[in-house]
């Protein structure tokens, strides 16, 4: 059977096949753990479930409009307005099956083939591969840890050519928890003012899981007028424990939205109508939760981070957002583990520990780990990981 190119061309995501391989492992009886999966170990609060239940008893089993039920979309509305500081309506958001769907919807309304859009790496791979399958270019513009992976603007002012429609950001950002500092989001405004030409999408996902001194900056509450050419990419699956529940939000000018409304129309239709009804609780419910969440990130994150730093010849850049530590462990690579994928390969095979190699976010030498797990199982990965990194350097 002969497959199509643009599937033939995508890259199989490497987070879900190193869980997959543990989760295989785990079946044939072996002691795996894994701090791959970024996903909250927490159940959906309670007064999100209730919703739910009483959604279904109302008889939620139907159609909803494509866009989403008005009420979300208007609660939606209001709480991003609240965040970046301009008068979002309730028309220029959509719902949509997840915030990887309110991806999709947008990419392929925006970009027609050969468009390129800047892409600061390190960054979660299927920007990539859903710009290309797109029809886009990624053009891929690298920071680095020296700088704590702050974006480097001038790298993004010399990567534009006639071609660049996008820039998409990501704060706080998959893998490395690096929140986009204020000073550096000014540079970004002045080169979109120099640029009138270019289009943002944030992937703001991550939101609401930041930690001091790091704080969450909006594009649009420096520069108000740039609404209009700004796409926001929003949910609820990190921030209430509701990755299952498959709920994102994009908010755009409506033009849009209506060329993603049309789109989604003969894809998906809309997301599903409990998910819906969960996702207003979660907006307009009790954020107690959340709080609570995010206090407990907060502490494992300087676990991890002590412990990773702790372990010779490995260096980790203080994450100040998401659940994600970003390690370089460049110093084990050679011999046995020729590279961090090989690496990945030899810590989950021989030290029974779970991680995701960086080179697929686009940064070869580091390995992402979830502190979105227990604190005796952030202990017990990190202690595992060092003696495999250990028996690895013995072995070189």
């Amino acid at each position: 059977m002969r497959l199509a190119r643009r599937v033939e061309a995508l890259v199989p995501s490497i987070t879900l096949e190193v869980a997959a391989r543990a989760k295989e492992l785990v079946s044939a009886g072996r002691d795996i753990l894994s701090l791959t999966l970024g996903e909250p170990d927490f159940a959906t609060p309670a007064h999100i479930r209730t919703a739910a239940s009483q959604a279904i008893e109302r008889g939620a089993n139907r159609y909803t409009p494509v866009c989403g039920i008005a009420e979300l979309r208007a609660a939606a509305a209001a709480d991003l307005s609240a965040v970046h500081g301009v008068t979002i309506r309730p028309e220029e958001v959509m719902v949509s099956t997840g915030a990887k769907q309110c991806l999709f919807n947008a990419l392929q309304s925006l970009l027609d083939d050969g468009d390129e859009v800047l892409l600061p790496t390190p960054t979660w791979p299927s920007h990539a591969e859903l710009v290309r399958l797109a029809g886009g270019v990624a053009v891929l513009c690298p920071s680095t840890a020296d700088s704590g992976f702050a974006i480097d603007v001038e790298l993004l002012r010399r990567k534009i050519t006639p071609r660049t429609r996008l820039l998409m950001l990501s704060s706080p950002s998959n893998p490395t928890g690096t929140v986009i500092a204020e000073a550096t989001l000014r540079q970004v405004v002045e080169l979109l003012h120099d640029h009138p030409q270019l289009l943002v999408m944030t992937d703001d996902l991550y939101r609401r899981l930041v930690y001091a001194p790091g704080r969450f900056v909006s594009l649009l509450a420096l520069d108000k007028a740039l609404w209009g050419r700004v796409v926001l990419i929003d949910g609820v699956s990190k921030s209430y424990a509701m990755t299952g529940w498959r709920i994102g939000f994009c908010a755009a000018p409506r033009p849009l939205i209506a060329a993603m409304d049309k789109l989604q129309g003969q894809v998906t239709t809309n997301a599903a109508a409990v998910s819906q009804h969960a996702a207003l609780a979660a907006l307009l419910g009790d954020q107690a939760p959340t709080a609570q969440m995010v206090a407990e990130f907060d502490a494992r994150r300087r676990i991890m981070l002590a412990a990773l730093n702790a372990i010779p010849m490995v260096s980790c850049v203080e994450p100040l957002g998401a659940f994600y530590c970003f390690p370089d462990v460049s110093a084990y690579l050679g011999g046995k583990a020729p590279d961090d994928v090989e690496l990945s390969r030899y810590l989950l095979e021989e030290a029974s520990v779970a991680v995701v190699p960086g080179s697929g976010f686009f940064a070869p030498g580091y390995l992402r780990l979830s502190y979105a797990a227990s604190v005796p199982l952030i202990v017990e990965g990190v202690r595992r990981l060092a003696a495999g990194l250990a028996a690895v350097a013995a072995a070189s």
